[in-house]
């Protein structure tokens, strides 16, 4: 019998001045930064087109993140470092990112809303910012749906680079993941410092690497 798909209401937003939608992008990646972003949409320019980032072609994605930026009241990114993530885990660097994205907002929002089933504390300059998980936000929320696209856009940005640096290791096709080809690589080529070492796939190459080279000690 096929699973019945989950169908969610309609977002009823809270009552507030300014909202901030957050996203994040990059969790299940063995290399690079985990990657976030917060959103501030003006009701006076209405962007079209806006929906979960992972739904969107690539152009499509770099066309939206262009409006989103020229038109959004404020928008901002962040991120934790591997390093960040193999110290914390890789949810509390999460949270971690979604607060430096708020905090590097040039206006700061009265309410948070968060893609997926947890949010961190918000702080601003008067006290802690009210805020709330939105379980697929990024397809119910106008602002949580800009903010993932700009840490989408903004993470594949730096896999690109990546792999001009390191053209061997495929990164701008896989984009970090845990593919068949991207685990023969590292085995073949080794452990970057941008991989995530607490990951077990790397962890796994790492500890491989180490045993061999004592046994040819």
């Amino acid at each position: 019998m096929p699973a019945v798909k989950k169908v969610f209401e309609p977002f009823e937003y809270p009552v507030a001045y300014c909202i901030a939608g957050v996203d994040e992008v990059g969790r299940g990646p063995l290399v690079g930064d985990v990657v976030t972003a917060a959103v501030i949409l003006d009701p006076e320019h209405p962007i079209e087109g806006l929906m979960d980032s992972k739904k969107l072609s690539e152009k499509k994605r770099q066309l939206l993140s262009i409006e989103i930026k020229q038109h959004a009241i404020a928008w901002s990114v962040g991120r934790a470092s591997p390093e960040e993530i193999d110290t914390l885990n890789i949810l509390h660097a999460t949270m971690l990112a979604m607060q430096r994205a708020v905090l590097g907002l040039n206006v700061t929002p009265d309410y948070v809303l968060v893609d997926g089933n947890r949010c961190p504390t918000f702080v601003g300059e008067n006290g802690n910012i009210a805020s709330q998980s939105v379980v697929k936000g990024d397809a119910r929320v106008a602002e949580i749906s800009a903010a993932s696209i700009l840490a989408k856009v903004a993470r594949d940005d730096e896999m690109i680079a990546l792999d001009k640096l390191h053209p061997e290791y495929g990164f701008a096709k896989h984009k970090g993941y845990p593919t068949k080809a991207h685990l023969e690589k590292i085995i073949e080529h080794g452990v970057l410092e941008n991989y995530r070492r607490s990951f077990k796939p790397v962890a796994n190459v790492i500890a491989n690497s180490t045993g061999n080279n004592n046994n040819n000690n």
